[in-house]
């Protein structure tokens, strides 16, 4: 019974993580593209020149 039990529980830990760990790369698609984007459409600075769309 413990090693169905074990077992059991490790296809639950291990479906989470999947789960997680595609909806983490999502989320890291998402972020590259709006930093992409920013780099495309940032706006002109003092004396012409192209400023950074980030404050840091």
């Amino acid at each position: 019974m413990i090693p169905l039990l074990v077992v059991l529980l490790l296809a639950l830990i291990l479906f989470g993580a999947g789960f997680a760990l595609k909806a983490l790369w999502w989320i890291a698609v998402i972020v590259l593209v709006v930093w992409a984007l920013g780099f495309i459409f940032r706006s002109a600075g003092a004396g012409g020149r192209r400023g950074r769309w980030y404050r840091w």
